[in-house]
């Protein structure tokens, strides 16, 4: 009897786990993909045109292409839960990043035979310029009290410009192929770099919220600003940096866009990626007015979404009409994540299971 109830207590509370619904998802997909084509899975070793080996897929496409969007959806998360909004300028600033390393990278000459400086310089540099802009924002948000998505909205219509500015208008171009490893492969190591790198940053921002109080603090003015005051923290302080943190990734994100293809185009560059972290965030079951969030399922979220991208994709939706496909499957899975949608679902199989119990 004891084990009944212990097995009853674990499939009601089921619905109330935050991260069951992108999980839910992640495997409905996949079930979809298997039953309508099992060759989806299939991963193949080949060698890229200069011989090096390399897996390919469309696994290895969501790997790859969703480790960008599980990135930003890391900075995305503390900023929603901390502020109550979202960083709408986080493909323009991208942009902005990617033009500031190859304009370190490249010097006075667009089109140089050999970098001017160090990789590692120039990705500093990027850093600098992405924290700035996350800085700029920051500023208007926790200092001023500007709603998030109207205070990033500058950014959203500037960054561009600012990005193609930093190089005159030109198109910087690397020619030495070592800069590509970021963006590709590292000879005789056939995964994609990007994944690493995403690994990376998901174990880095793991620790800091196992070993800091940054987690408590941002949910814990997310929640209620006043009393987090009352407890000691900084609310503008708090909102300040996570906005700065945001702006850290989408430099790690803006590396590996210009690392693709060695150069960049400003109008193109991360186009959209801002309404995919948010997505992502929104999928994770997180609150977006702010409060708690659970990081893990915004990252599981990030690749949901870049799943059903690849998807669509494959089921040949023209590109111009996968915002309006993404937007139908993407409202149903939010909305089955809110909170008030998951306490239901709770209360109906509460009374399945009393109801099969009195039987």
């Amino acid at each position: 009897m004891a084990d009944t109830a212990k097995k009853t207590f674990h499939i009601t509370d089921l619905f109330r786990k935050q991260i069951i619904i992108p999980l839910v998802a992640l495997i409905a997909l996949a079930l979809f993909n298997l039953i309508l084509d099992p060759s989806f899975f299939r991963i193949n070793l080949g060698t890229n045109n200069v011989g090096n080996p390399v897996l390919s897929g469309y696994l290895i496409t969501i790997l790859d292409n969703g480790a960008e969007l599980a990135i930003l959806a890391i900075g995305m998360t503390l900023v929603t839960a901390a502020s109550g909004g979202q960083d709408i300028s986080v493909g323009a600033t991208i942009a902005i990043a990617g033009s500031a390393i190859l304009k370190v990278l490249c010097g006075s000459n667009s089109h140089p035979e050999k970098m001017q400086a160090p990789i590692i310089l120039a990705f500093l540099v990027g850093c600098a310029a992405a924290m700035l802009c996350g800085a700029f924002n920051g500023i208007l948000v926790a200092y001023f009290r500007i709603q998030p998505m109207v205070a990033t909205l500058i950014l959203f219509t500037a960054g561009r410009s600012i990005a193609a500015w930093i190089n005159n208008n030109e198109l910087p171009i690397i020619k030495e192929p070592e800069f590509g490893y970021f963006g590709n492969i590292i000879p005789g190591i056939p995964v994609p770099t990007p994944f690493f790198i995403a690994v990376l940053c998901v174990v880095v921002i793991h620790l800091v919220l196992r070993f800091t109080t940054l987690g408590l603090c941002v949910q814990s003015v997310g929640i209620n600003e006043s009393a987090s005051k009352l407890n000691g923290m900084n609310p503008v302080l708090i909102k300040f940096l996570t906005f700065v943190i945001l702006g850290l990734c989408v430099a790690v994100c803006g590396l590996i866009k210009v690392s693709r293809i060695s150069t960049i185009n400003y109008s193109v560059v991360a186009k959209n990626i801002e309404m995919d972290a948010i997505l992502a965030v929104a999928l994770g079951g997180n609150a977006l007015g702010g409060g708690r969030f659970n990081m893990l399922a915004s990252i599981l979220g990030a690749y949901v979404i870049q799943f059903l991208t690849t998807t669509l994709y494959k089921l040949k939706v023209q590109s111009d009409a996968l915002p309006a496909y993404k937007a139908v499957v993407v409202i149903a899975l939010v909305v089955l994540s809110a909170p008030t949608v998951r306490e239901k679902l709770s209360k109906i199989s509460k009374k399945r299971t009393a109801g099969k119990e009195a039987a």
